[in-house]
């Protein structure tokens, strides 16, 4: 059994009673958990049906939202569900009910379904999907920050806990963190820390995988990309014969898989005459997930362009949109299982996410960040013919985890050429 960091033992931590030994106010962090080990926690029946499907919708809704008219988009549904679940095991009322109607689950259920979600990861030379948790915290006498909150996020989450100045030095640290850990396809998450942030709860994702079967030379040639607006480019097409067919009455695609076939890239081309910013609004979590599991065997001529992609996105206002609005107002948030601040009340000031994606002959590299910034304010089978799918206008892609069925990475290429 791991050790487990007792309440009053984290609590001498938080006072600053440890930390401060020998260490001045401009330091770099100091690791709160480095000889703390989270519990062992069973889990093994928390990948039901049910929080699969849901964290699929929480993904089609989250895409939904974040779409931009004719622009490319890359998000990481599980970077944003691992960082706002951290969070909110620190709301409780009304901010808690608003955080789990847009998450989709009761953070009872997320809690262990991620933790599930995460010891199930496949980790091979050939491809790998690598996640890391931490939560900073500002040294300051006035912000009380309750150890069962980190204690939980510690043991589902294996979160590192960091108390640091807040100052320059922490933007460094912060992105040097956050660097190491998406392999350093996201370099900077933070290009400073407002006066009035208390804490950063943040999740850093990185994604590297080889096809199962890399292009030669005789599969790679040029072409036309034509997008919405009619206007065109040429790019370097990608051609490959795939076997999973994905369809339905809007749209068309493959399944293209990467070594070992823990993981897939999946396409989906919607019909001519559909716009993607119609083909995505009507989507639903079950019809998404549907696709990806009841694929047809059947032989697909597929053409990928070579890109690469990237988003860079305060997501505040679209959790706002969704429905979590009282998270984010300093006079209604009720985060006091987190903890508290003397002088006023904690809300998100901000939710960070940073993505990253490279397309090419050999495999597919992508990256993502996400930080919940914590704020302190004033107040308070043989086939029967042969399909062709070339992805040669506007497509919706996604990087899936084959064991799940879960989208890992949810894009939309309008632009080959960025």
């Amino acid at each position: 059994m791991k050790q487990k960091l007792t309440a009053a033992a984290l609590t001498l931590l938080l006072t600053g009673s440890l930390f401060l030994s020998g260490c001045s106010s401009s330091s770099k962090a100091v690791d709160l958990m480095k000889d703390v080990k989270a519990a062992e926690i069973q889990t093994d029946t928390a990948l039901t049906e049910e929080t699969l499907l849901s964290s699929t919708d929480f993904a089609v809704r989250l895409l939904q939202e974040s779409i931009t008219n004719k622009e490319n988009l890359l998000i990481s549904p599980l970077s944003l569900e691992l960082a706002l679940t951290m969070t909110a095991n620190g709301a409780v009322g009304d901010t808690l009910t608003q955080m789990e109607e847009v998450l989709g689950l009761p953070v009872s259920k997320l809690n262990p379904y991620l933790h599930a979600y995460a010891k199930q990861l496949a980790d091979d030379e050939h491809a790998a999907l690598h996640l890391a948790n931490s939560i900073w915290l500002k040294e300051d006498k006035k912000l009380t920050v309750k150890p069962d909150f980190l204690q939980t996020n510690a043991d589902y989450f294996q979160a590192g806990i960091y108390k640091a100045p807040f100052d320059n030095s922490t933007v460094d640290t912060i992105n040097d963190w956050t660097s190491e850990h998406t392999k350093e396809m996201i370099p900077t998450l933070l290009d400073k820390i407002p006066d009035e942030a208390v804490m950063y709860l943040v999740n850093a994702l990185a994604f590297e995988a080889d096809w199962e079967a890399p292009y030669t030379e005789d599969q790679i040639d040029n072409g036309i990309f034509t997008r919405e607006d009619g206007t065109t480019e040429e790019v370097e097409y990608l051609h490959s014969s795939e076997y999973e067919y994905l369809k339905d009455e809007k749209t068309s695609g493959f399944l293209k898989y990467y070594a070992n076939g823990d993981y897939a890239f999946a396409a989906l081309l919607p019909n001519e005459g559909i716009s993607m910013e119609d083909y995505i609004a009507s989507l639903t979590g079950e019809q998404l997930r549907n696709l990806l599991t009841t694929s047809e065997l059947t032989t697909v001529e597929a053409s990928i362009p070579k890109f690469e992609s990237g988003s860079d996105t305060n997501m505040a206002e679209m959790f706002q949109n969704m429905g979590m609005t009282d998270a984010f107002d300093y006079k209604r948030a009720d985060f006091s299982d987190l903890g508290a601040y003397e002088d006023g009340n904690i809300c998100i000031g901000r939710i960070l996410h940073k993505t990253h994606i490279s397309v090419t002959e050999t495999g597919t590299k992508a990256g993502a960040a996400s930080a919940a910034e914590m704020t302190a304010k004033m107040s308070m089978i043989p086939p029967e013919e042969i399909k062709t799918i070339r992805l040669d206008r506007p497509f919706l892609y996604m990087i899936i985890d084959c064991h799940t069925s879960t989208p890992v990475f949810l894009g939309v290429l309008h632009k080959a050429v960025a």
